[in-house]
């Protein structure tokens, strides 16, 4: 299903089902309804339809196993993410459940089925880190937990989402997501209006490196080199030009032209990725430079995992804000990532060396949970347009010339 008939069905049905079950929580609570179990013993967490997130939400994994190590942790997602949290290691694998997003009729389906499998699993707490999406707010309700955590608009003027959240936590756009996330995991205990009162913690909040089997990332290596025997002995610059299903969010292609051509004239392998839905991205660049070093590798990736190996023999991504940038995170590539629709306060890697572009303008950034991440923008995102390449390629090189310090010094 595409984004805009989501938004359509998640409006148009969301708002009367979730308007019913408040009636029916506050007259009827013909669901359980009980005081916080102590200590919970299964929870479950709903974050369906960010990749990135995924990342952004390890630390309130981490944070829910160490103060609950006895109780079964359990994860709501869209099946197309399932990978991401599979590498992550943060639960086992067969407390995933996961929700077919691609049709109507298999979300349908999926759905009815999640819902009986959290009836009979009987959860204690459900904790829904959607930005006011409804159907994950719905989803809490059907799932019978007599304690359910989510982000609430109280008197702001957010999308509607029911009053049927007994831990309402109030949607902060001035703290970055993942202090947001370790705020819902404190908010299970919480009595407090609005949940949760307390400083965030002051402790860095450092995102776990992805293992890779021994041999693993030596195989993948020789892979690319004999499939692309240009690169070989190159530093590997990765860049991804896509904006995916934002449009929107993309630096201008033409940007990415005169980087990749200026990147190969200092000497530099520049290879493209991307799905293989962003295949017409790869081609232009390669067309534009001309080079048997800057190499097509949209659709080349067989997972999310191969594509974290090739960050490990890249020297350096470039990438939109969305997936890739949060996923560098998971390995040692620095990475530039460019924002303006959205910003890095709320949703920066939480890498130490990636760096965010972020002109700033007064209509930036335009996409919001109060908007349901719909642009007011014509198109012309200028947000991204005065992100020069030259700034871009003087931060690439300040990047190399230190790596290459530190491994004199070493």
């Amino acid at each position: 299903m595409n984004i805009k008939f989501q938004r359509a069905v998640d409006r148009l049905a969301g708002v009367p089902i979730c308007a019913l079950f408040s009636l029916v929580h506050r007259f009827g609570n013909i669901f359980r309804t009980a005081a916080n179990p102590a200590p919970p013993r299964r929870i479950l967490v709903i974050l369906l339809s960010e990749m990135g997130s995924l990342v952004l939400a390890q630390p309130m994994f981490a944070r829910l196993k160490q103060r609950y190590p006895d109780a079964s942790l359990h994860v709501m997602l869209f099946g197309k993410n399932r990978e991401v949290l599979d590498l992550l290691e943060v639960i086992p694998r067969e407390n995933v459940l996961a929700i077919n997003d691609r049709t109507l009729s298999g979300f349908a389906r999926d759905s009815l089925a999640a819902i009986g499998r959290m009836r009979a699993l009987r959860f204690d707490v459900v904790i829904d880190c959607e930005l006011f999406s409804r159907v994950s707010s719905i989803f809490s309700y059907l799932s019978g937990a007599p304690v359910r955590v989510g982000f609430h608009r109280h008197t702001q003027e957010g999308l509607y989402r029911g009053s049927f959240i007994n831990r309402p936590v109030p949607y902060n756009p001035y703290r970055h997501l993942s202090q947001q996330f370790l705020t819902m995991a404190a908010a299970m205990e919480s009595s407090a209006v609005p949940a949760v009162k307390g400083a965030p913690s002051a402790e860095a909040i450092t995102p776990p490196s992805l293992n890779f089997a021994d041999g693993e990332l030596r195989q993948v290596f020789a892979q690319l080199h004999d499939d692309f025997p240009a690169i070989r002995e190159k530093e590997l610059v990765l860049v991804y030009p896509s904006g995916g299903i934002l449009p929107i969010r993309a630096w201008p292609l033409e940007n990415y032209r005169q980087l990749c051509a200026s990147l190969l004239g200092d000497g530099r392998a520049v290879g493209v990725i991307g799905l293989k839905e962003d295949k017409p991205y790869g081609e232009d660049i390669v067309a534009h430079c001309q080079s048997p070093h800057c190499v097509d590798l949209t659709g080349y990736t067989k997972s999310v995992r191969h594509l974290l190996a090739l960050f490990h023999r890249a020297s350096l991504l470039v990438t939109n804000d969305g997936g890739p940038g949060q996923f560098a995170a998971l390995t040692p590539v620095p990475s530039l990532v460019f924002f303006g629709p959205e910003t890095p306060v709320l949703y920066g890697s939480l890498a130490r060396n990636s760096h965010c572009f972020f002109a700033s303008l007064s209509c930036s950034p335009c996409l919001t949970a109060y908007n349901h991440r719909s642009s007011p923008c014509d198109g012309d995102n200028q947000c991204l347009k005065r992100i020069t390449p030259e700034q871009v390629l003087a931060k690439a090189r300040e990047i190399f010339e230190a790596a290459e310090a530190a491994r004199k010094s070493a």
